[in-house]
This record gives C-alpha cells, sequence and structure tokens, in this order.
C-alpha cells in the first residue's frame, strides 16, 4: 500500500485500498447527534423503503462488479461494455499484463489482459477473453452529485467477493496524491468524491453508487489516522469521479491510449528535494522537455520549484496538486530557485500532460 498526502489540513494520512495484503483495522461506531426536541423513530413504512431501494440497486449492480486477481494481489473493477472491457484503478493492475476475472455474483474465473494504464490519474482498463454473460454497468453524470447524497461501495473488500457498504458523499473537489512504489504508479486525483462509505483493501476499482443505480465514481483511496498506528479513520475514504472515468476508458477503448489528459503539466522532470536537516523544500529539475512551457520561461535543469500561484511546492506531490487545479494553457506564476541561491518568478504557459 502507498502512504499518500492529500490537500487536507489534518493529521489524516491517506492510504491506497488496493491489492496489498490486509491490514487489521478497527472501526469506530458512529456517534448519534442529540436533538432539544423528542425524536420519533423512524416509520416501518420508510424503513423499507429504504431498504428496498438498497436491495435493487445491489441486485441491479452487483453483477456488473468483477473481482480482479494478480499475481501479487487483487482489486475490484467494473464491467465497461459488452466487448468485455472492465475499467479498474492502475494500482490494482499494477505491473501485470494479464489477470484473472471473477463476477462478484459468482461463476468461473475468466482470463484477462491489459488494454492500457493511466498511471497520472490511477485509472485502467482490461479487456476478459470470454464477455459472454458480462453485464455493462451504467454511469451517471459524476457532476451533479450533492454532498449528503446516499451512496453504496460495491467490491471486493479484503477479499470478500460482492461486499457492500453504505455512506454518504462526505464532500466534492478534492484533491488527493499516491506517491509513488513498487507495483504502484503513483497519481493525483483531482475532483476526488469524499465518502463515508468503508473503503478497504480490495476496494479500488470498484464501484460507488448512488440510489438510483448509477455509477458515479471509483473507490480508490482510504484515510488512515497515524495517532491509531496506521489504522483505519473511519468513514474519510475517496472516489475518482465517473466523469474522469468514463471519460479516460472511453478514450483507451476507442484509441489504445489516452489521448487527453486534461491535465496540466510545467513540462519538467524532477524530484523531491531535501534540505540538511531533513525536509523538503521544492522539486529539483532533472530534465527541462524541448519546446514545453518550462523551457520557454527559462527553467533550466539545476533549478528548484518552490512554488505555483505563491502556494509551496516542497515536494513533487505538492508540485501535482497544484498542477491538478489547472488545465492546459493556462498561466502559472512559478517560484524557482536557482542553482546558485537566487530566487526568481517566471510565468509558465502550461501544457497538456504527457500520457505515453
Amino acid at each position: 500500500m502507498r502512504r499518500i498526502a492529500a490537500g487536507l489540513a489534518t493529521a489524516f494520512v491517506l492510504l491506497l485500498a488496493g491489492c496489498a495484503p490486509p491490514s487489521t483495522s478497527s472501526t469506530t461506531p458512529s456517534t448519534a447527534t442529540a436533538h432539544s426536541s423528542p425524536t420519533t423513530s423512524p416509520s416501518p413504512v420508510s424503513l423499507h423503503s429504504l431498504e428496498s431501494a438498497y436491495e435493487d440497486v445491489i441486485a441491479d449492480v452487483l453483477p456488473s462488479i468483477v473481482q480482479i486477481t494478480t499475481k501479487v494481489g487483487l482489486g475490484s473493477g467494473i464491467v465497461l461494455d459488452t466487448a468485455g472491457h472492465i475499467i479498474t484503478n492502475a494500482h490494482v493492475v499494477g505491473q501485470a499484463t494479464k489477470m484473472e476475472v471473477t463476477i462478484a455474483t459468482g461463476g468461473p474465473a475468466r482470463s484477462a489482459r491489459l488494454v492500457r494504464s493511466f498511471n497520472a490519474g490511477d485509472l485502467a482498463v482490461i479487456k476478459v477473453d470470454n464477455p459472454n454473460g458480462l453485464r455493462p454497468a451504467r454511469f451517471g453524470d459524476s457532476s451533479r452529485l450533492r454532498v449528503g447524497q446516499i451512496v453504496l461501495a460495491m467490491g471486493n473488500p479484503l477479499g470478500l467477493s460482492g461486499s457492500v457498504t453504505n455512506g454518504i458523499v462526505s464532500a466534492l473537489g478534492r484533491t488527493v496524491s499516491e506517491p509513488q512504489e513498487a507495483g504502484s504508479p503513483g497519481a493525483t486525483i483531482a475532483g476526488a468524491i469524499q465518502t463515508s462509505a468503508a473503503i478497504n483493501p480490495g476496494n479500488s476499482g470498484g464501484a460507488l453508487v448512488d440510489l438510483s443505480g448509477n455509477v458515479i465514481g471509483i473507490p480508490t483511496l482510504a484515510a488512515t489516522d497515524p495517532e491509531l498506528g496506521g489504522g483505519a479513520a473511519p468513514g474519510i475514504g475517496f472516489a475518482i469521479p465517473s466523469n474522469t472515468a468514463r471519460d479516460i476508458a472511453t478514450q483507451i477503448v476507442k484509441y489504445g491510449k489516452v489521448t487527453n489528459s486534461h491535465r496540466a503539466a510545467l513540462g519538467i522532470q524532477g524530484s523531491t528535494v531535501i534540505s540538511t536537516d531533513g525536509q523538503p523544500i521544492g522539486v529539483g529539475v532533472i530534465r527541462v522537455e524541448p519546446g514545453s512551457g518550462a523551457e520557454k520561461a527559462g527553467i533550466e535543469s539545476g533549478d528548484v520549484i518552490v512554488s505555483i500561484n505563491g502556494r509551496n511546492t516542497p515536494t513533487m506531490a505538492s508540485l501535482a496538486e497544484s498542477l491538478a487545479t489547472l488545465r492546459p494553457g493556462d498561466q502559472a506564476k512559478v517560484g524557482v530557485q536557482r542553482s546558485d541561491g537566487s530566487t526568481t518568478t517566471v510565468t509558465v504557459t502550461l501544457s497538456q500532460l504527457r500520457t505515453d
């Protein structure tokens, strides 16, 4: 699993809920809020209606959820079309080019192969050799989500096939980053959906679904609390919006690759620079891409990027988070420390993030 820093002013650390071995954690029960006026229990009719809605959605969507098993772990996926394409997280696939797929509702395992991964957005498309009987999921419009909306997370947490958890949309528009580790690409997710629905290892690549049975997100990250010894921080998970996931997957299916990432880039390759006291101080420029906005602005190898539009960028993750809030063609004020110790600010016209 990868520990990742997010743009949240809390002590939480984010952790991939993906294909690493399961970890032991405890769940804290929710606490009811007291009201000054007497409360009444929900009527049996309203409870029955909600239960029926849950049952209908699960019966409708679960046949479109699969378990993906590679030689090093497992995760979840969503059936995209009748041709056998399945969308999942890039970190679920990892370095594998072949894997096995099992439908959440049962049946024999089917062999599958990787079509393409989009590591920068932690998305991938695989294709099963035998698509017979696969039921494509219905994708909803994630731009219409509302905070407080009830959602269900479907996947294979801890290898428990076809599991379902419930919660709400807790927040919208989060930006979270994942560091790169062996077998995991690292990514920055812009506009992430925060949810209280439980997300555990194995849920990655599954479905976050509304009560109309529409997939509105792909569960990707869960939070851990260092004060709990790295245990799960209850009720804090993140999903890639369905609009983003469907757009990237459609490009991969149609072209065999991502042709438009919709992501901004400076046009450099770099790494985090650590000071003598062990603290990150910026992103050291290793290479400047020819013709990029960075080159045209005079950024050179050996420079250190220290800020974007006034926001400090002490690490590669923080730089990626800043860029994720911008678009190709935008102009950004980039703080630069030169190799001689001098500092300057240059204006960079951002290019599109390359996907090859």
